[in-house]
């Protein structure tokens, strides 16, 4: 067996865990030609497709150049910078460092995607082969460097044309890495991201899939759902925490109770955290899932379906209410295509995850399969991880889906056992004629079906949507990682009564955002033990109520966290003033 010793072994693990790509503590101290040629000749050694070794390595010493390359660099940063929400901006004034100028040594490392000739073994159905070859150029670069002591970092902020004709290079070569080199005061103890809170690293778990994607288990383990890995990672708000944050609020200077409702989310969100003081929770990100509705066809809303796609368009465009709102908290809008029916084109802020074009007609079938239930539920949880792995500490869950009020009327009917008339509004604009006809549908469809609330996957599956399904996980995921999640109208709170029913300890994590003027959102906070945070009469959707309540929750962190106690303002207590005589 070719297999290396235990310590070589070790070694290699050890420099691959201790990689990190480095944007401050440089030294100007010269790189050895011996330590250059080794680090150089490991990227050379690099696998290649067809051993085209497609890179070259352009190392660049000198100030005058490396300063026209900062200014590229910078330019792009600040464009970049601009387009930032408010949340994310904060953080990024804090990494926002490449070190052109405080290395040594910079190494650009370029691809030829014509080398080897029209033939090379293996590219010819996938041309990308030649910048992934060169891209494992730059990791064995990378490695080699660590283990010589020496840090690396990639500096992306770049127009790839306009820096190719600064330095020169050749039309048909393109750069794949412009990478700075040299040595480190210190290697951080995790990636300097992570470290600043910009985003998280995502565990080995959510990365395996066996035998077909969506079949999780690791090697040696065993084979778990992505809906119950999640359900058995929703644990219970720390107690000592939130006894912690209880005592604290007791301190502040203010009388016992003075700010309601936030003093019991501030403690909450010390429970949701597990520290006390929480952290104010920010960056902020909405997800807005998307889907058609079969039942569509009954005439239970008076606009068209197509409007479900013109939205969503309207959406990816900024034009929204919700995108209003966004901006005005600095939160990042997302729209999660789960089952729209129609063609989508690929669009920044777009997640396309399509289950299926719209639900079926659930008169006279159910609206989904258990399968296509359950596919809705991972695309919920994925979105949540995805968003809480790249930096985000509030999420906000919104909806947009014509007809989709006449589904969610249907599922808080099932899970609070009340009648369809009690939870049943006019969505967007039912007159009383259409009002009436949308619960004689949705009784329909629950004589047909009989759902119960103790099958709560297959009660959502018969007379559900899928965006209920998405955000029922979306939930469901935040809660497996300790982040809050701030609901928005009937539709969020109808998707929280199934995430509920699947994990009953995830309610602490959810906030609810406001009361919507639909009946049945607040015969589901009432099932759920929610106060909501705000009272306006919305009833629009998109997440828009919920981001209205977003600067609440921050508050309730704010204060808990900032505001002075008695002893340390000097304020007499009431409890420590003198009784009477």
């Amino acid at each position: 067996m070719h297999v290396y010793p235990n310590d070589q072994r070790d070694a290699l693990h050890d420099i691959i865990r201790n990689r990190r790509d480095i944007r401050r503590g440089f030294t100007m101290e010269p790189i050895d030609d011996d330590v250059l040629t080794r680090i150089l000749t490991a990227a050379h050694r690099a696998p290649s497709v067809g051993l085209s070794q497609p890179w070259d390595f352009l190392l660049l010493s000198d100030v005058e150049q490396r300063r026209r390359v900062q200014s590229l660099a910078a330019a792009q940063r600040d464009t970049f910078a601009a387009s930032l929400p408010a949340g994310r901006t904060r953080l990024f004034d804090g990494i926002k460092v490449e070190a052109i100028l405080q290395t040594p040594l910079n190494i650009v490392v370029t691809c030829d995607p014509t080398r080897g000739g029209p033939f090379t073994l293996g590219r010819h159905a996938d041309p990308r082969m030649a910048p992934f070859s060169t891209a494992l150029a730059v990791q064995n670069l990378w490695l080699a460097a660590r283990a010589e002591g020496l840090g690396v970092g990639w500096v992306s902020f770049f127009d790839p044309a306009e820096l190719g004709r600064v330095l020169g290079l050749p039309e048909h070569v393109e750069v794949v890495a412009y990478l700075c080199v040299g040595h480190v005061e210190q290697f951080p103890p995790a990636p300097e991201l992570a470290l600043s809170g910009w985003a998280r690293a995502r565990p080995l778990a959510w990365a395996v899939h066996d035998g077909a994607w969506g079949s999780r288990r690791l090697p040696g383990g065993e084979r778990m759902t992505l809906l119950s890995e999640t359900v058995a990672a929703v644990a219970p708000l720390s107690a000592e925490a939130m006894a912690e944050a209880d005592e604290r609020q007791q301190q502040l200077t203010k009388p016992r109770g003075a700010m309601g409702a936030l003093e019991e989310l501030g403690t909450r969100l010390a429970g949701i955290s597990g520290q006390c003081p929480p952290s104010v929770p920010e960056p902020v990100a909405v997800a807005i899932f998307a889907a058609d509705h079969g039942v569509h066809a009954q005439g239970v809303s008076p606009w068209p379906q197509e409007v479900t796609a013109q939205m969503v368009g309207n959406f990816l465009a900024g034009g929204a209410a919700i995108n209003v709102l966004g901006r005005q908290i600095g939160a990042e809008v997302n729209v999660v295509d789960v089952g729209v029916a129609a063609d989508l084109p690929a669009a920044p802020g777009l997640m396309k995850r399509s289950v299926r074009r719209g639900t079926a007609d659930f008169t006279s079938v159910p609206a989904m399969t258990l399968d296509e239930v359950q596919r809705a539920v991972d695309t919920g949880i994925e979105v949540a991880r995805d968003l809480v792995a790249q930096g985000n500490r509030l999420l906000v869950a919104g909806d947009m889906g014509i007809a989709n009020t006449t589904s969610s009327a249907a599922l808080v009917s099932v899970f609070t056992g009340l009648d369809v008339e009690a939870v049943t509004g006019p969505g967007a604009g039912s007159d009383d004629r259409m009002l009436r006809h949308k619960q004689a549908v949705i009784r329909q469809a629950l004589e047909l079906h009989h759902p119960s609330a103790d099958e709560p996957l297959a009660a959502l599956a018969a007379v559900g949507g899928l965006e209920h399904a998405a955000i029922a996980g979306f939930l469901l995921g935040a809660a497996a990682l300790h982040t809050p999640v701030v609901l928005d109208g009937v539709i969020a709170c109808s998707a929280a009564l199934v995430a509920h029913a699947l994990a009953p300890e995830a309610v602490g994590y959810w906030v609810a955002g406001h009361r919507s003027s639909e009946p049945g959102a607040s015969a589901a906070l009432d099932h759920l033990g929610l106060k909501p945070l705000v009272d306006l009469d919305l009833r629009l959707g998109e997440g828009s109520g919920a981001a209205l309540a977003v600067p609440l929750v921050q508050a309730a962190a704010r204060l808990l966290g900032e505001m002075a106690t008695f002893d340390s303002a000097g304020v007499t207590d009431k409890a420590g003033a003198a009784e009477p005589s």
